[in-house]
């Protein structure tokens, strides 16, 4: 009869001890050293090596050219102690759950005073040695404190926290750790290879993660397998159906259906894992172990989360890209569900409808009290944003490398030599306001630069696009007006910043038309209407709306028709620029006792916004 595949090819030295490197490399360190303490504690979960470590240690000892880490394997001890061998005298086997009575450990007490018969050491272990009664741990503890020179004790257990402290204190505890599953993979082909039976890469990773870390578990799986299998070996399509668990591909459409939302598909597949018999727990598992890969993929990459993912490497840009359709909350979202469905699905007596439901509500996040429901809502919204702000940058981006046909109406400038007076005249001037034919007072210079006898601002504004690079002033023929209005206020800033006197000017008004590159300002204050046009702050608001913008624009100012008409007096100054004061023969100010301040609030509508001392 053959023998099992974890009994066959259970190790026997510390080399050959797979995943526990961080117990086996300082235990050889102690035997080379001749260091050895006369009780260890091997705990850790099953499978893992623990009483294996203990013979290998007993094989080390008692070998007769050791004390030694590699045994020679050549001596009446080492050939005994091997990994089938019949075992020594000198080698006590002891399991706890049978030998944990007070007797027991007196007649062990007893025993042990005895010299060996043929080895170096007489060396107890004991398994599963938190099945020590408390009288039978106390009854050793004196022993185990205080051995005779030829005596060692080995415990291994499970459950390390139910060893009484004072035994624990007088060992030394060595803790043995689950084997990675990609470590646990390439050990279980090593012994496919040596069976002479061809095994698929996936077919190894999925009997790695179904003996969850455990050597043993995994060689009992790899057993049952490789028994059953066919000319072709060890397939992944036999691995599945004898394990029971969920096909990959079944997971693929199913995590691809969930970033979609479609639940139509998700229910079709919820039919397939019944109707096929699967156990619905199993495929809750394997689908919560998948979202966990897709949330380590999304978070460190597929180079960085390669040794963390139990997946063979040519899948993991696949679902790398698949991660990318979910965002880090809804994966949690997503996660936290699953696992909530697993305790509910324990004994339930309708599956299908349990996992229909959860199907549709992994597709729906409708819940706001919950904060991660909250986020994977916010994570769908910015990615909807996101999509749809990249196409329209690339609607924007396509019409870019022709601008030179967006204005094909407009005329080629004229050489330098020839004046182009006819370009103004061409537009078609708005009304005048009702105070722009008011002549300046006498003995005073109107602010700005003198105007043109034929039109206010205009030429201003078109000579200065013309100085300039052509494509530098973009087309206003698609800029709506809205567009305008909602910048506005960064507008009136940018003009507050080069002109204080300006921006009261203009504070009040608001944009009514955009035509022909024409931008029309409404404003129901007469005497700001005859300040701002008399005093070439048309320029200044220019400026700021192409320096905000980017959009080179003719600015006219006309008085509102709600607004009430105040014609002002003929000698009533317009202080369009803080610096200009009032001229002697000025009666209007001379007149009043009202002091500068006073008349920009009544006439121009300002306010006090700060005091500068020019002394």
């Amino acid at each position: 009869m053959a023998l099992a595949l974890y009994r066959k090819y259970r190790p026997g030295r510390f080399d050959d001890v797979i995943g526990q490197e961080h117990v086996t490399e300082p235990l050889k360190r102690a035997i080379d050293s001749d260091r050895v303490h006369h009780a260890y504690l091997f705990s850790g979960p099953r499978g893992c090596g623990k009483t294996s470590s203990a013979r290998i240690l007993a094989r080390s000892l008692n070998c007769e050219k050791g004390p030694t880490s590699q045994p020679c394997e050549e001596c009446d001890s080492c050939v005994a102690l091997a990994a089938n061998g019949p075992g020594t005298l000198d080698v006590i086997e002891m399991d706890a759950a049978t030998h944990g009575l007070v007797d027991d450990a007196r007649e062990l007490r007893e025993r042990a005073m005895f010299v060996p018969a043929q080895s170096r050491y007489k060396i107890y272990i004991i398994d599963e040695a938190h099945q020590l009664g408390p009288g039978a741990a106390n009854a050793l503890l004196k022993l185990i404190e205080e051995p005779p020179e030829h005596v060692r004790f080995v415990f291994a257990t499970t459950e390390p926290d139910k060893i009484i402290g004072t035994i624990r204190s007088r060992t030394h505890h060595y803790a043995f750790r689950l084997v990675p599953a990609r470590v646990l993979a390439a050990h279980l082909a090593a012994v496919c290879e040596a069976e002479g039976v061809p095994a698929e890469p996936a077919a190894l990773a999925l009997v790695a993660r179904a003996g969850e870390g455990s050597v043993r578990d995994s060689m009992s799986i790899l057993g049952q397998l490789v028994s059953g299998a066919g000319p072709d070996g060890l397939t992944y399509e036999t691995a599945v159906q004898q394990l029971g668990v969920t096909d990959s591909a079944l997971l693929d459409d199913v995590t691809a259906a969930i970033a979609a939302g479609d639940v139509s598909r998700l229910f079709v597949r919820i039919g397939d894992v019944v109707d096929s018999g699967h156990d619905p727990r199993r495929f809750v598992t394997d689908l919560l172990e998948r979202f966990r890969d897709l949330l380590v993929l999304q978070v460190l990459g597929v180079d960085k989360a390669a040794q963390l993912v139990d997946l063979p490497e040519d899948r993991l840009p696949e679902l790398a890209e698949l991660a990318q359709g979910f965002g880090r909350a809804e994966l949690n979202r997503i996660a936290d569900d699953l696992s909530d469905a697993l305790s509910e699905l324990r004994g339930a007596t309708a599956p299908r409808l349990h996992l229909e439901l959860l199907m549709s509500q992994v597709c729906l996040p409708v819940g706001t009290s919950d904060s991660l429901d909250l986020l994977a809502r916010l994570d769908r919204l910015e990615r909807r944003m996101e999509t749809v702000a990249g196409r329209a940058a690339a609607s924007l981006v396509a019409p870019a490398p022709a601008p030179p046909q967006a204005t094909p109406a407009k005329p080629a400038p004229a050489p330098a030599s020839t004046p182009a007076p006819e370009q103004p005249a061409t537009r078609k001037p708005p009304p005048k306001p009702p105070t722009a034919t008011a002549p300046p007072p006498a003995g005073r210079r109107p602010p700005g630069p003198p105007p043109a006898p034929s039109t206010r601002t205009q030429p201003a504004a078109a000579a200065a696009p013309q100085q300039s690079e052509p494509q530098q002033r973009p087309t206003t023929s698609d800029v709506p007006l809205d567009k305008i209005l909602a910048l506005w206020p960064r507008v009136l800033d940018r003009v507050r910043e080069n002109s204080r006197v300006a921006f009261l000017l203009v504070r009040d008004s608001r944009p009514v038309s955009l035509t022909n590159s024409i931008l029309t300002l409404t404003q129901s204050n007469s005497g700001a209407l005859a300040a701002f046009t008399q005093g070439g702050h048309a320029e200044r608001v220019r400026q700021a709306i192409l320096d905000e913008m980017r959009l080179d624009l003719t600015v006219e100012m006309t008085l509102g028709d709600d607004a009430p008409v105040r014609k002002p007096a003929v000698a009533e100054p317009v202080l369009a620029d803080p610096d200009d004061a009032p001229s002697d023969d000025d009666e209007s100010v001379i007149a009043t006792a009202e002091t500068g301040l006073e008349l920009l609030q009544r006439e121009l509508g300002g306010h006090k916004i700060a005091e500068f001392d020019t002394e």
